[in-house]
């Protein structure tokens, strides 16, 4: 019963990290390319076992951001025209150059948690003028740009 818990809070903790169980955006992977796990596996740079486990939530995360870095990368090719007709020669050629990716990852590629990226906002802006400036310049997008001024109106607000 214990490994079932560890499970299911791994599985948590990707839809946490990941947006979803990792075991979800592989089996669509395999079924889009057309290949077994095994396969998938060796383009990802990752061993099989490992990303069985990870699929299972036997383990939460993959910790080489290369390997998550070839994932996001196959899951934007199935979007591509010449992957999404599924001629094999496309699929094959897709693996393969994801597979000879040396992808390098940036703070810019990894998800970000909205509530913190929306407080560093609010503080930039909070920085960038005084709690009446930002009032004001709530009061006078209100019209055009109700949004925005909420947004101007909440940095206010800060203390």
């Amino acid at each position: 019963m214990e490994d079932q818990k560890i499970v299911q809070r791994n599985l948590e903790l990707q839809k946490q990290w990941y947006g979803e169980p990792l075991g979800d955006r592989v089996r669509r992977l395999v079924v889009a390319f057309d290949v077994s796990q095994a396969n998938l596996a060796d383009v990802l740079g990752i061993s099989a076992p490992m990303l069985s486990q990870v699929m299972s939530g036997r383990r939460a995360k993959i910790g080489n951001p290369s390997v998550l870095a070839r994932l996001i990368m196959l899951e934007r090719k199935v979007l591509t025209p010449e992957v999404a007709s599924g001629r094999k020669e496309a699929l094959q050629k897709a693996l393969e150059d994801v597979r000879d990716s040396k992808p390098t990852v940036s703070r810019d590629m990894l998800p970000v948690d909205p509530g913190r990226a929306d407080r560093a906002a609010l503080a930039l802006l909070r920085r960038a003028a005084t709690a009446d400036e930002l009032t004001e310049a709530a009061r006078l997008l209100d019209g055009r740009y109700p949004a925005l001024a909420e947004v101007l109106r909440r940095a206010g607000a800060l203390a």
